[in-house]
């Protein structure tokens, strides 16, 4: 789905979630090729002109979320919880702990270790990165989220400096489980781990359920 309007639809569910016309939801999507930019982005963090990204295919977004830039494409899973924080308790420390931990979880389905690396916000193997975090919360409704590499190319990172960090590299599932892993295989994981970290019990919805609402 093209990134901006996922973001529009996630605005959306965010406004029903606030009035608690909605549960709790999550939303999965792989992106056509784009550099996302924070509300902490850096100009210098592009290391290339814009001529050079639109030969590649890759466009730029501003966004609202926190953090510096991230890639996002195809084979990369990405993970928006559209969550009233009130119901997991109205910790936006606790809330990007949570999400590095439902993270975690995924990846140990693989067989992998994923840490912290604070100050750093994100999950990491070893030192490199392997899900990048960033989110918005407004009225205690998130938006944004979670970029999960699965079997996704890592070239675009060489690109940019990613979240603003330049000392550390990035991974992927495939790359570091040593076989191919797909965003179909990891999404039940991740279904799994966000059940067991916020004591949810989330039931399938297809999108066409949820476009309607969000008008």
């Amino acid at each position: 789905m093209e990134y901006s309007a996922c973001w529009e639809l996630q605005k959306q569910l965010a406004k029903l979630r606030a009035m608690n016309e909605i549960p709790d939801t999550l939303l999965f999507v792989e992106h056509d090729p784009v550099y996302s930019l924070g509300a902490n982005f850096h100009q210098s963090n592009l290391l290339y002109d814009n001529e050079f990204y639109e030969s590649q295919g890759i466009s730029i977004q501003l966004t609202d979320r926190g953090g510096d830039i991230t890639y996002h494409g195809p084979n990369q899973l990405v993970i928006y919880p559209i969550f009233n924080l009130k119901d997991h308790g109205s910790d936006l420390h606790k809330w990007l702990r949570d999400l590095e931990q439902a993270t975690i979880e995924t990846v140990a389905a693989f067989g992998l270790s994923g840490t912290r690396f604070p100050p750093n916000t994100g999950v990491w193997i070893d030192d490199r990165k392997i899900a990048a975090i960033g989110i918005k919360v407004s009225k205690w409704v998130n938006t944004h989220g979670i970029a999960l590499n699965c079997d996704n190319d890592l070239t675009p990172f060489k690109w940019i400096v990613p979240c603003g960090i330049d000392d550390y590299g990035v991974t992927s599932l495939t790359e570091s489980a040593g076989r191919e892993v797909t965003t179909k295989q990891a999404m039940p994981h991740a279904v799994a781990a966000f059940d067991n970290t916020f004591d949810l019990k989330l039931e399938k919805a297809e999108l066409q359920q949820l476009a309607p609402l969000a008008r």
